[in-house]
Parts: structure tokens; C-alpha cells; sequence
């Protein structure tokens, strides 16, 4: 498993440079209508008054400034169109696991990896929270290449091996440590109980992406006999008869509807949901879920 880790570090680190330049299609898209449909935080800051002109919307009096100096003043504000990104990232023993030859983690680090870039790209602020059993790094959003580094340089760090997960924790903390609207990616398997009050929490005051990162013995078994499958997080084992038709039919039945639940349960808290399979091209997926935005 340790060389494994080397070899997934090493590639991380040559394939940077392709990353950033397969990244600017993606910066392009969060420049797009697309993009900013789903960014529902744009605000506005105040900026200043000046004197009430004829036509003016009264409710922009400011009345303090106006019994000041005994004449109508209104209120100006700026548009804030400054787009911040906030990754929340999933690196627990499930997350390490994969039926071929990547695992849920490669899959969300590259994810994460293109986010950050694309970020850069278009001088949005980007932060980031990682997790395992606990909390392993996190960072306010910043708009500077040495963060961007600080980033790539976190997510290319091996994982550590505790039990257990921190998906809940990293929610709240994150809530608590950004200071304005964000456009927040959490990406995880979503394999724990107890993270939806949370997730409400947190999407209430942003707009939360919740990327469940899936492979494809999630839905379907190989026939291969009778084999034991053991959980990353317990420990415990367990015989699955792959050659029976009605298992796997069992085994496929009970994925969609895991995947259903916890579909509705994004939405439900709101939240947007966003399933990204280890078969799939990380990038492809991105500019896809962004375009069909778009089309809604």
C-alpha cells in the first residue's frame, strides 16, 4: 500500500502541469452563466452615500447621515462579484479504497486539484478543509499563488490511516471559519451518519456542492465466487456470494436506493448534489454538471 501512495504522490506532482492547463476550460466555465446561475451568494457591499438625487429609491436614505446634515443623503453599494471557493475534503480509509486501479481519494484529489487551479486562474479566493478521523489542515480563502501551492502541496501529502471520520467536524469548522458568502465543495463518499444538521448549517449561509464520490463495486460485483469483503472503518468482515444472481440483484437495488436518500437529503437541507464515479474523467464531469446548470 505504501508504494502505491509513492506512486499516486509522484503522478500527482508530473501531471501538475497538465492539470493547470486542462484547468483553464474549467476557469472558463465559472466565468460562464453557468457558473455564476449557481452561485447564489452574489451580494453587495456598502460603498459610501451621497446626496438624495430626484428619482432616487427612498428606501436608500440613510438617516442617519440625512438628520446630520439636515438634507437627504441615500446609501451606495457595489456589487460583490468576487467568487469564493472552499473545498472540503474527504480522506478517510473508505475514501482510500477502489475496486481497480483508483481509488475514491484519486478521484476527489484531482477534483479538488482542478478546482484550485481553476480558481487561480480567474484570482477567485480558494481555502480548503482536509479530513480523515480528524481534521487534518484547513485554510481560510485566499487569492495568491503562494496558496494555490500550499493547496496542491496539502492534497499531494499521503493520507493518514485513522479510523473513523470527521465529516461532520470539518462541516462545522469550515461554517465557522469562512467570514463571507463561498461556493463550497464538500467531497466525500458520504459513508456516515450524523452530517445532515451540518450540511443545513452550513448551506443556509452557502451554496454547497456535495460531491459523493462513487466506484463501481458500490453498485455492481464481480462473479467471483464466494469472497470476504472487509470495511475500511471497523474492521469488520463479511462473505458475499458474487455468483449469486439474486445478491447482486440485492446489491444493485440497495446502491440506488442508498444513492436516492442521500440525494434527497442534499436537497432537502439545501444543498446541490453532484455523484462523480471513479470511471469517470474528473474534468468531464465538472464542465458537464456546470453546463446542465446552465440549462436549469
Amino acid at each position: 500500500m505504501a508504494e502505491n501512495l509513492i506512486s499516486d504522490r509522484e503522478s500527482l506532482i508530473k501531471r501538475a502541469a497538465i492539470l493547470r492547463i486542462t484547468a483553464s476550460s474549467l476557469a472558463s466555465a465559472m466565468q460562464s452563466g453557468a457558473f455564476r446561475s449557481l452561485y447564489r451568494g452574489r451580494g453587495i457591499e456598502f460603498a459610501g452615500v451621497r446626496e438624495y438625487l430626484r428619482g432616487d429609491d427612498v428606501r436608500a436614505i440613510d438617516w442617519n447621515v440625512t438628520a446630520r446634515f439636515s438634507k437627504p443623503f441615500v446609501k451606495m453599494f457595489n456589487e460583490e462579484r468576487e467568487l469564493q471557493i472552499f473545498l472540503i475534503l474527504d480522506r478517510s480509509l473508505s475514501m482510500q479504497e477502489g475496486a481497480k486501479n483508483k481509488s475514491r481519494l484519486e478521484s476527489a484529489t484531482e477534483i479538488a486539484a482542478l478546482l484550485t487551479l481553476a480558481a487561480e486562474r480567474n484570482s477567485s479566493p480558494v481555502g480548503a478543509a482536509l479530513f480523515s478521523g480528524d481534521i487534518e489542515f484547513a485554510v481560510q480563502p485566499k487569492s495568491s499563488a503562494n496558496q494555490t501551492l500550499l493547496l496542491l502541496s496539502r492534497l499531494d501529502e499521503p493520507p493518514k490511516k485513522s479510523k473513523g471520520t470527521a465529516l461532520s467536524a470539518s462541516i462545522n469548522g469550515s461554517g465557522k471559519l469562512l467570514k463571507k458568502r463561498s461556493l463550497v465543495f464538500i467531497l466525500s463518499d458520504f459513508r456516515a451518519g450524523g452530517w445532515e444538521d451540518a450540511f443545513a448549517r452550513l448551506a443556509s449561509r452557502h451554496d454547497v456542492v456535495a460531491v459523493r464520490i462513487t466506484d463501481s463495486v458500490d453498485s455492481s460485483l464481480p462473479e467471483i465466487g464466494t469472497v470476504v469483503m472487509r470495511d475500511p472503518e471497523s474492521g469488520t468482515r463479511r462473505l458475499f456470494p458474487t455468483m449469486s444472481k439474486t445478491f447482486r440483484g440485492q446489491w444493485r437495488e440497495d446502491a440506488a436506493m442508498r444513492a436516492k436518500r442521500w440525494n434527497d437529503a442534499v436537497l432537502r437541507r439545501g444543498g446541490i448534489p453532484l455523484s462523480v464515479s471513479t470511471s469517470e474523467d474528473p474534468l468531464s464531469a465538472l464542465l458537464a454538471f456546470f453546463s446542465q446548470r446552465e440549462i436549469a
